[in-house]
C-alpha cells in the first residue's frame, strides 16, 4: 500500500530511483538543478483565492501554463481546503509525470468534515479563500501530520510523488505571537520527518514556504535540519525586498539554497491591482508603484517584465511561481521573462531610490 510504504519513508514510486541512490542524488542535486525552469506556476489562485473561479476557467489555466512550456507547479492543502491541488490533480492528470516537477506544503491537515469558512482564523490573510471548499483545516507540524498531509496531497494531485515539500506559514503573519511555537512544533516534527524523506530519497528537496524572512533566517540558525532552500512570498519583489536582501539573500547563497520568490507581482499591486499584502494597498504603496511605471512606461517596459527580472536577477533565486486564475495571464507572464529591459531602466530605479542600491539587477557582473 502506497500510504503505508510512505509512513515507513520506503520508496514506492516505479518510476523513482531506489532509496540508496536516490539519497545520494539528492544530496548532490540543488534546487536549482531539481526546478525545470526558472518560471513556476503558483496555484493559490485555483483554490478561488479572492473569487469563484469557473472550473473549466481554473482547468484552462492549467493547460495554458503547461502548452506555454511551464513545467514546475507549487501548490498547498491550505489553497481552497484542497481545491487547487484536486484541479491542478485534474489538470495534469493526462501529462507524463516525468516532464515536470510539483511542489506542496505541509502544516495542515484538510478534513472530511465542514466548517463555518468565515470563522476560520486565517490571521493577516483573512478572507483569502472564503470561496473555497468549506472542508475543516486543521494546523498541525508534528511528524505525523507531516505524513499524513503528504498522503493526503497524493491522492488530490493524483500522483504517485511529490518532489519537493515546503513547510507552510510559520511565520508572524498567520500565528502573530504564538509563531514561535508553532516554529518549534514543526522543528520537532515536520523538519525531522522531511529531513529523513529527502535523505531516503522519497522526496528531492525541503524547506519553508512562508511570507515572512524571519522564520527562515531561525531555519538557517539551526544546527539540526538540513532544508534545500524555501519558497519566500511577497519579500523579494520590486516593492519589497530590503529585509531579504541585508539578512536572508546572502545567507543562502553563500550556502548554496535556492530561493523560490512566491508573489513577485506583491499580490498585484505591481502591476496595477488594489491589494497588496492581500489587503487593500496603502498610500505609499501605490505611490511607489506610480513611480515606477512612469519610468517603465517611458522605456515602454511592462511592470510585469520589471518585477519577474529583478527577483530573477538575485543569485540565490531558483524560480519565480506567479500565480494565474485566467489563460491569459500565462502568456503575459512568459512574455514578461523574456522581454529586453535596457540596462538604463535598472539604473534609473537606483538613483531614483526605487530598489536598494545594493540589490543585484538584470546585467550586474
Amino acid at each position: 500500500m502506497k500510504e503505508a510504504a510512505f509512513a515507513r519513508g520506503e520508496q514506492y514510486s516505479s518510476g523513482c530511483r531506489n532509496p540508496t541512490a536516490a539519497a545520494k542524488w539528492s544530496e548532490t542535486m540543488s534546487l536549482k538543478q531539481i526546478l525545470p525552469s526558472r518560471l513556476g506556476f503558483g496555484a493559490a489562485p485555483l483554490g478561488n483565492m479572492f473569487r469563484d473561479i469557473p472550473e473549466d476557467e481554473a482547468l484552462a489555466t492549467v493547460d495554458a501554463a503547461w502548452n506555454d512550456g511551464i513545467r514546475y507547479f507549487d501548490n498547498a492543502p491550505f489553497y481552497g481546503a484542497g481545491l487547487a491541488e484536486i484541479r491542478m490533480g485534474e489538470a495534469l492528470a493526462a501529462r507524463p509525470r516525468d516532464d515536470y516537477v510539483i511542489s506542496t506544503k505541509v502544516g495542515r491537515i484538510i478534513l472530511d468534515e465542514v466548517e463555518d469558512v468565515s470563522a476560520r482564523d486565517l490571521g493577516e490573510k483573512g478572507d483569502v479563500f472564503k470561496y473555497g471548499r468549506p472542508n475543516r483545516i486543521v494546523n498541525d507540524y508534528s511528524e505525523d501530520a507531516t505524513l499524513r498531509s503528504i498522503e493526503d496531497s497524493l491522492k488530490r494531485l493524483k500522483t504517485d510523488r511529490i518532489e519537493i515539500v515546503w513547510v507552510h506559514d510559520v511565520a508572524q503573519d498567520f500565528y502573530g505571537d504564538d509563531w514561535l511555537s508553532m516554529f518549534e512544533s514543526a522543528r520537532k516534527g515536520a523538519f525531522k520527518a522531511l529531513d529523513r524523506l529527502r535523505d531516503e530519497g522519497v522526496i528531492k528537496a525541503w524547506g519553508l514556504g512562508v511570507n515572512r524572512v524571519e522564520p527562515i533566517e531561525l531555519l538557517l540558525d539551526l544546527d539540526g535540519p538540513r532544508p534545500d532552500g524555501s519558497l519566500l512570498a511577497g519579500r523579494y519583489t520590486l516593492l519589497d525586498h530590503d529585509r531579504a536582501l541585508q539578512r536572508l539573500m546572502p545567507r543562502a547563497e553563500a550556502r548554496g539554497l535556492g530561493i523560490v520568490v512566491g508573489g513577485p507581482y506583491s499580490s498585484g499591486a505591481l502591476v496595477g491591482g488594489p491589494n497588496f499584502e492581500y489587503a487593500p494597498a496603502t498610500p505609499a504603496i501605490l505611490d511607489k508603484v506610480a513611480r515606477i511605471k512612469a519610468i517603465a512606461d517611458r522605456y515602454g517596459i511592462s511592470m510585469k517584465a520589471a518585477g519577474l527580472q529583478f527577483s530573477l536577477a538575485h543569485p540565490a533565486v531558483a524560480a519565480v511561481i506567479p500565480g494565474a486564475s485566467r489563460p491569459s495571464r500565462i502568456a503575459e507572464d512568459s512574455a514578461a521573462l523574456n522581454e529586453i529591459v535596457p540596462a538604463d531602466f535598472w539604473i534609473e530605479l537606483r538613483r531614483a531610490g526605487l530598489i536598494n542600491p545594493e540589490a543585484p539587477i538584470p546585467g550586474d557582473a
